[in-house]
């Protein structure tokens, strides 16, 4: 089965032009009109992605009337179609207030079929991620929304959130255990915003990754001026990554000089 085509609609009243048009877009379903009648009724029934749209249209050929009235009742109609404007009438000016009334993009006539076609394939990509990350923002009907930012099903990652939640305002250090990969900065980072402390910054550290000597000399230099004694790390050098990683999600929220 072959893919779905995106459909691109062009508004123009010369027929040949139109015709040129159409021939050049042959990697989209292309619907044509010829008036802001056509255009507004295409519109409702076929719901094209982008629109490109000439502003001297009948019964004001030589004017720019027509084609902002069909700009202004098509935004209203689908506010989130790409109208990409073309104009030979005061270009700058009728640029100007296009972009002003909402058209996404403008061109001079006469028509440049290359650069309208990267224009056009520029409106169906930006159209396109703005679907995905509309549908990246709506909850899944059949899973829960965790923090604000995750989207589950599962019931251990449920069960684990729930906890999460209850243990965020108390007063107590909180560590994470889990194979990487699993999510735990994700859930450290809900920690951190369901908590009181959220005002405060979050670093992430990655203990890994971080030289020996730095954190011996910054980053626990700094931390054991500031923990209470029963808490600061070991002084075996050997001992400095793994004491890193034991450190809780209470104390990795400090600002630490080495940042």
């Amino acid at each position: 089965m072959e893919p779905k085509k995106q459909k691109l609609l062009i508004v123009e009243d010369d027929l040949g032009l139109q015709r040129q048009l159409k021939w050049s877009y042959e990697d989209f379903d292309v619907l044509c009109a010829a008036n802001r009648a056509e255009a507004l009724a295409l519109l409702r029934s076929e719901e094209p992605e982008v629109v490109t749209l000439d502003l001297g249209l009948p019964p004001d050929p030589d004017g720019v009337t027509e084609g902002f009235a069909t700009l202004d009742e098509m935004l209203r109609l689908k506010p989130d179609t790409k109208v990409i404007v073309a104009s030979g009438h005061n270009a700058k000016e009728s640029a100007l207030r296009a972009i002003s009334a909402g058209a996404w993009d403008f061109y001079q006539k006469p028509v440049d079929i290359d650069e309208l076609h990267l224009i056009v394939k520029r409106a169906f990509h930006v159209r396109e991620l703005e679907v995905q990350n509309r549908k990246m923002q709506t909850p899944d009907s059949e899973g829960e929304t965790l923090f604000g930012t995750m989207v589950t099903a599962s019931p251990e990652m449920l069960k684990a959130a729930r906890t999460i939640e209850r243990v965020a305002n108390t007063n107590v250090s909180v560590m994470l255990l889990g194979a990487s990969g699993t999510g735990k900065e994700l859930l450290a980072r809900g920690l951190h915003d369901a908590s009181d402390r959220r005002h405060k910054p979050f670093v992430a550290i990655n203990c890994g990754a971080i030289p020996e000597n730095l954190l011996e000399s910054e980053l626990f230099g700094y931390e054991r001026a500031h923990l209470p004694a029963r808490s600061r790390p070991p002084k075996a050098r050997s001992n400095w990554p793994m004491a890193a990683r034991s450190f809780s999600m209470k104390w990795a929220t400090f600002r630490c000089p080495c940042r």
